[in-house]
């Protein structure tokens, strides 16, 4: 049996002139082009004037649920019809991303390279979320957004719990603030990454050790995994989005 490998970055797989192209950016733009395909016949599905395709029901029953946690969240009116496409966009994307990592040949199929006396093995896919790179671009786009959020609805009010000189206390809790959004940033890009990628560490090792029966209770726990870290991901977002635009001692 030939080792295992793994590796916690992404591995280059071609390049396009002086870019570089690794396994998991070429995963993201496959589920990407698939999610895409799928939205245009999901829209084709809801305008069409068949009401018992069941395409349709699995579509509007992906949208109401997610548009009944987004009101569950913020209620009705203008804060859900602004966040509600993007706590879709996220859950979706980040679920399929999840899942791609348990698609048979995902990280089994790809080349031998070699690098001095060594042979290394690089896989021509890899689930686009067990990048880090991945993961703190979606933190940073969920972040960015809540402050644009924040200051949409409060304008420059917003920006007063970052900076406030009034007293040496609001200062300091104004640092604080500070320091929460940019730990915010490192919790969310590692919360999805850690959990996604050490499925795939436990599915290789599991898998190369006993390859037929034993792994198949933990594909069951990595969907499952994938579905909640999507969940917590966007649910975590549509909560810091509203909160943005409550200004202080504001009831909800």
């Amino acid at each position: 049996m030939s080792a295992i490998q793994i590796s916690i970055s992404a591995e280059p797989i071609f390049h396009l002139g002086q870019f570089v192209v690794t396994n998991s950016m070429f995963t993201s733009v496959l589920v990407t082009a698939l999610l895409i395909v799928f939205a245009v016949c999901a829209n084709r599905a809801v305008t069409s004037t068949s009401k018992n395709s069941r395409f349709r029901i699995l579509v509007e029953f992906i949208i109401e649920s997610l548009q009944n946690l987004t009101t569950g969240v913020v209620g009705t009116g203008k804060r859900a019809h602004l966040f509600g496409p993007l706590i879709v966009s996220f859950f979706i994307f980040i679920l399929v991303n999840n899942w791609a990592g348990l698609i048979p040949g995902v990280g089994s199929i790809g080349i031998w390279e070699h690098h001095g006396e060594e042979n290394i093995f690089v896989p021509y896919f890899r689930a686009g979320t067990a990048d880090l790179n991945m993961t703190i671009a979606l933190a940073l786009i969920s972040v960015v957004l809540t402050q644009v959020f924040g200051y949409s609805f409060q304008k420059l009010k917003y920006f007063s719990k970052f900076i406030n000189f009034s007293n040496p206390l609001n200062f300091f809790v104004g640092v604080l603030e500070l320091v929460l959004e940019v730990a915010k940033i490192v919790s969310f890009a590692f919360r999805l990454f850690g959990n996604i990628f050490a499925g795939e560490v436990l599915l290789t090792v599991m898998t190369a050790l006993v390859p037929l029966i034993i792994p198949m209770p933990f594909y069951g726990m990595e969907l499952f995994v994938g579905f909640i870290q999507a969940l917590v991901f966007s649910m975590l977002s549509l909560v810091f989005f509203n909160m943005a635009t409550i200004g202080h001692g504001e009831e909800h």
